[in-house]
């Protein structure tokens, strides 16, 4: 049987370039050319608002010069900070939702995506109601314990909590494809051969699962990196991100070089720390795609 005639004037390749043309024009103008007019803005003189001039290096001086160093550390510790404590709370609750609660974890699934529907500022508004001097836990525990508190806002403790409890989806459910993916039989052979359960979580569990730890990782942490409304709303700017120092140059300073500036350095440094954790392992044996 003849192929149809379209497919003889096109072929294949021809084919699969124009179905990907519509993507690649998306990240074309999405993408890719906003980023170069952000770094290119960066190379700008201070507090213009031209791109047809000569370009200079002031900007990423006062960078350097300045504590803007300062907010970069603080956005790296929370954001690091928000990762470990998510891969602690979540990697069980994958693990059961994966293996033990089977059609029971669709409920508890249903529940946190529930919670995405809401925006993320009035659901960090709804801490806010809860810690607030005299608020719901405060005003609780004066009525019915004879407990006076103080407020709980306005410190980094409560800062990483709200961090934590706005990107926990986006730890969990990577987890739960990734532990999805052990072999039910693997384990137990383990068990059957007097693995315990420590040496089967460490020996099967965990490699198995590291796709799914991986992208939860990666994504929670640029993800939080970025984080501005949780310093802000339930931090009371007692800490600030690089993302807030962007937002005011861009904003109140009406300095876009020096915005644009943090900007890139932010994006590079983002980049350089996925690309370090990503060189140090196999993605292909990860993924499965190739054999031990």
């Amino acid at each position: 049987m003849n192929p149809p005639f379209w497919k003889k004037f096109f072929g294949p390749g021809l084919i699969g370039s124009l179905s990907a043309t519509p993507f690649l024009l998306l990240m074309l103008f999405g993408f890719v050319a906003p980023l170069l007019c952000v770094v290119w803005f960066g190379l700008m003189p201070p507090k213009t608002f031209e791109l047809l001039q000569a370009p200079t290096l002031e900007n990423y001086r006062t960078i350097f010069e300045q504590t803007y160093f300062k907010s970069i550390l603080w956005s790296l510790a929370l954001a690091v900070a928000t990762v470990i404590i998510l891969l602690i709370i979540c990697y069980p609750l994958a693990f059961a939702i994966a293996k033990i609660f089977r059609g029971g974890g669709y409920f508890i699934t249903y529940a946190i995506v529930t919670s995405l529907f809401v925006s993320e500022n009035i659901r960090l508004f709804g801490w806010v109601i809860g810690f607030m001097k005299n608020g719901v836990v405060g005003g609780t525990l004066a009525k019915y314990f004879d407990i006076q508190i103080d407020s709980l806002l306005y410190n980094i403790p409560v800062i990483i909590l709200g961090m934590v409890y706005v990107y926990l989806p986006f730890m969990l459910f990577p987890l739960v494809l990734g532990i999805k993916m052990i072999p039910d039989p693997v384990r137990e052979a383990a068990f059957d051969m007097g693995a315990n359960r420590w040496q089967v979580f460490r020996k099967i569990d965990l490699p198995l699962s590291m796709p799914g730890v991986m992208i939860g990782s990666l994504l929670v942490f640029v993800l939080s990196i970025g984080a501005i409304s949780e310093a802000k709303i339930l931090g009371g700017q007692k800490v600030v991100t690089i993302a807030s120092d962007i937002e005011t140059e861009f904003t109140y300073a009406q300095n876009w070089p020096l915005g644009s500036a943090l900007s890139t350095v932010f994006i590079a440094l983002t980049m350089v720390v996925v690309f370090l954790t990503l060189s140090r392992f196999d993605l292909e044996k990860l993924l499965g795609k190739k054999s031990s």
